[in-house]
């Protein structure tokens, strides 16, 4: 197992995940259901591991087709995108 890579995935994909709507939808349903709190974070885990695993299937099969160099540019260009879409929006 590369440490490097799973320390990198997991700092940027924690981060990424911090105050997002994901999050705050599982504090609500925490908030509403006190007394299976357990359930909600094993429901809310499993979610985001499939979302995951689709996630890794698919830059899998899309790696095979395209250059990893041409992802991440094709990835960074949505980033910006998507930010400054939201900032005009604001």
């Amino acid at each position: 197992m590369d440490l490097k890579l799973l320390l990198t995935v997991f700092g940027t994909v924690f981060l990424a995940e911090l105050g997002d709507k994901t999050q705050l939808a599982t504090l609500l349903f925490s908030a509403n259901a006190p007394a299976n709190r357990l359930t909600v974070f094993i429901g809310a885990s499993l979610a985001l591991i499939l979302a995951s695993a689709i996630g890794v299937l698919a830059g899998g099969v899309v790696s095979a087709y395209v250059d990893p160099k041409y992802l991440s540019y094709a990835a960074g260009i949505g980033f910006v995108v998507i930010g400054t879409f939201t900032i005009v929006q604001a």
